[in-house]
């Protein structure tokens, strides 16, 4: 990016702007993407929250809320409906697809199924202790759940709403991803590691330790044409791991307290969201150099990517003030769940 100075040059720019007015906005390319924050909304409801999920062709972001889904029009830019009874939800997977979408409920263990066109539930689905992250895999027709208490997977066939398996893992999982083919990897926090999963035997291939690059890792995310991973470290790195031989290829930094990372395919960049209050944008291609660090707001640790629209979400709330105590996070101030939208 640089700015024009000279008169003719801004009147140029000026004409053209309202030549374009109207009109779809103009394709971003990875050449000139500078993000920023380009909206701050507070949303009514609890200042609680995990994943969020995307719905691109119903123009949706999906916001857990403790005990619903709230259902965020990005077009009208208001919640529009919401998913009740989805206690402790974690995750919302999208199976565009199939018009469905399933949310992980780690209050009742168990997963719930609903219409992505009406958001009528059409299925509960018992499965695992303590689902958390959970992904869709549209090669298998399966949803992929990860229980943290139980160390496992949970496979739910999604074409009858059935578990059809359960898949031990040697750790406890924190977040999961597909790359389309028949490969899901999965973050596995307490080792320091990253499962490799066959979604069509349902079993796993291989489980990598990357160690010595990344202290527990949370985000993770994939570029599925290459199977190169994005993984978020509390380390205050992002761990770039070849998803085919285990190599970790990079670690640039990246801000404190990451939850998720994403990769936009077309502008062939990787985001990390971070507590700290910043999003870390990462060249996708090597040599991996750290783009630009995105002032966003405290605590904005977890995000979703629209891969149409190459914006970006986060969620955050306000801290209510006081010390807490060791240990634990501090208290929300009520009224102040934010959702951030970040623009190239």
């Amino acid at each position: 990016m640089y700015l024009r100075n000279s008169l003719s040059a801004k009147v140029f720019a000026a004409c053209a702007a309202l030549a374009v007015a109207g009109a779809a906005p103009r394709p971003v390319h990875a050449a000139d993407a500078a993000y920023h924050v380009s909206a701050r909304q507070v949303l009514e409801g609890p200042v609680r929250w995990d994943y969020l999920a995307v719905d691109s062709a119903h123009h949706r972001v999906f916001l857990t809320r403790g005990d619903h889904v709230d259902v965020f029009d990005t077009r009208t830019k208001a919640v529009v409906g919401s998913v009740a009874d989805t206690a402790g939800v974690h995750g919302v997977a999208v199976a565009a697809d199939l018009d469905r979408a399933y949310t992980s409920n780690g209050g009742t263990d168990t997963v719930t199924v609903f219409e992505l066109a009406s958001l009528k539930p059409v299925a509960t689905v018992g499965v695992g202790g303590k689902p958390d992250a959970i992904v869709y895999d549209p090669a298998s027709k399966r949803v992929f759940v990860a229980n943290g208490r139980d160390k496992s997977l949970s496979v739910i066939d999604a074409t009858s709403n059935r578990m059809i398996a359960t898949i031990a893992l040697h750790g406890t999982p924190e977040t999961a991803v597909v790359n389309g083919k028949g490969q899901l990897f999965v973050a596995i926090e307490d080792r320091n590691a990253i499962a490799v999963v066959d979604t069509a035997a349902m079993k796993v291939l291989r489980q990598v330790d990357i160690a010595a690059a990344c202290d527990e890792p949370a985000g993770l995310a994939v570029d599925a044409a290459t199977d190169r991973l994005f993984v978020g470290c509390h380390n205050a790195k992002m761990a770039i791991v070849d998803g085919h031989t285990g190599k970790v290829l990079a670690a640039p930094a990246i801000g404190k307290g990451n939850d998720a990372t994403a990769y936009d395919p077309e502008l062939k960049r990787a985001f990390a969201s971070n507590g700290d209050g910043t999003m870390t944008v990462i060249d996708g291609a090597a040599p991996y150099a750290v783009l630009q660090t995105v002032a966003t707001m405290q605590r904005a640790r977890t995000m979703a990517l629209d891969p149409v629209s190459h914006q970006l979400y986060l969620v955050a709330a306000e801290a209510a003030g006081g010390t807490p105590a060791a240990g634990t996070r501090p208290a929300l101030k009520p009224g102040t769940f934010t959702l951030l939208t970040v623009t190239p």
